[in-house]
């Protein structure tokens, strides 16, 4: 097979997988026939060919994949009338701490955001597939160490962690997902900043869960 054969192979492959391809299927694809260097190269291609339409390639946590633009997201959304998820501002501030300070402990997340955390909370960003328990510390009671996880890295559209937007605070980290999750808050809400300690005596969290069907992307 030629490589302009091999190209059009492995855009149609792309095109109709339902969940980003990695490079070990692309190389079973060409019954190995194919190696990472070449298969990088008509990548590259088919990333430039597709570029000023509608729709790009892009690498993901989990492989390659064809998305739609964000500038697309305000037309597609009119096809899909229905509203995404939406999440609290503790839900996206437990997020955040999750993602830019793993492993972390629930206790280290109350730390931060000087408040109890609901279990509810967590619970719903595992079931959601973004969070999951990766360890315990070695310390009393062996708390369990939270990390995100790649279908997070996958939803977000992003290939790692290092992609993730940079803070000069912590107090900005909800920030950095609110762009790219529906928040639900009241806009008091919207005022509070996420402290890094605290001395008064924490606050429950008792932000209810959102729903949990939908599509963040």
């Amino acid at each position: 097979m030629n490589l302009a054969d091999a190209k059009r192979v492995l855009e149609t492959a792309l095109i109709c997988t339902q969940q980003p391809m990695p490079v070990r299927d692309m190389r079973a694809l060409f019954a190995d026939e194919l190696g990472a260097d070449t298969l990088k190269t008509l990548l590259e291609e088919l990333h430039d060919d597709w570029a000023g339409k509608g729709v790009e390639l892009v690498q993901v946590a989990t492989g390659w994949r064809f998305q739609s633009r964000p500038e697309m997201r305000e037309f597609l959304d009119r096809l899909h009338p229905e509203k995404p998820p939406r999440y609290t501002r503790a839900t996206l501030e437990t997020l955040a701490i999750i993602a830019y300070r793993q492993p972390v402990t629930r206790g280290d997340m109350e730390d931060i955001r000087g408040v109890t955390i609901n279990s509810l909370l967590i619970k719903q960003l595992e079931d959601r597939g973004w969070v999951e328990v990766i360890g315990h510390r070695e310390a009393p009671g062996r708390p369990a160490l939270y990390a995100t996880t790649r279908q997070f890295l996958d939803d977000l559209g992003l290939a790692s962690l290092d992609q993730l937007p940079m803070l000069d605070a912590p107090a900005q980290a909800s920030q950095a997902f609110e762009s790219l999750m529906p928040l639900d808050a009241e806009p008091a809400e919207l005022q509070v900043e996420m402290p890094l300690t605290t001395d008064a005596e924490p606050a429950a969290d008792t932000d209810p869960p959102p729903p949990l069907d939908g599509n963040l992307l």
